[in-house]
């Protein structure tokens, strides 16, 4: 199992901030993929990804036990 963390808008369309899915031994694009199949309003296209604290890219594998991050674009003014 993997946990994965939503921040900020995407918390709020998933309604919780955090979930346990099987998907070790995946990539990060491959678990994005998983999720926006799962969850069609969800959109995943232009947020920064972290796996366990660091940035990760879209080619990363996801290891058993990993916390895989997703933090959408903040804008401010």
């Amino acid at each position: 199992m993997i946990s994965i963390l939503f921040f900020a808008q995407l918390q709020e369309s998933m309604g919780q901030a955090q979930m346990e899915v099987p998907l070790e031994g995946k990539t990060v694009a491959e678990v994005k993929a998983w999720l926006e199949k799962e969850y069609p309003l969800l959109s995943l296209g232009q947020v920064m990804t972290a796996v366990n604290e660091e940035f990760a890219r879209d080619q990363t594998i996801v290891n058993e036990g990993d916390q895989v991050a997703f933090i959408p674009p903040i804008s401010g003014g």
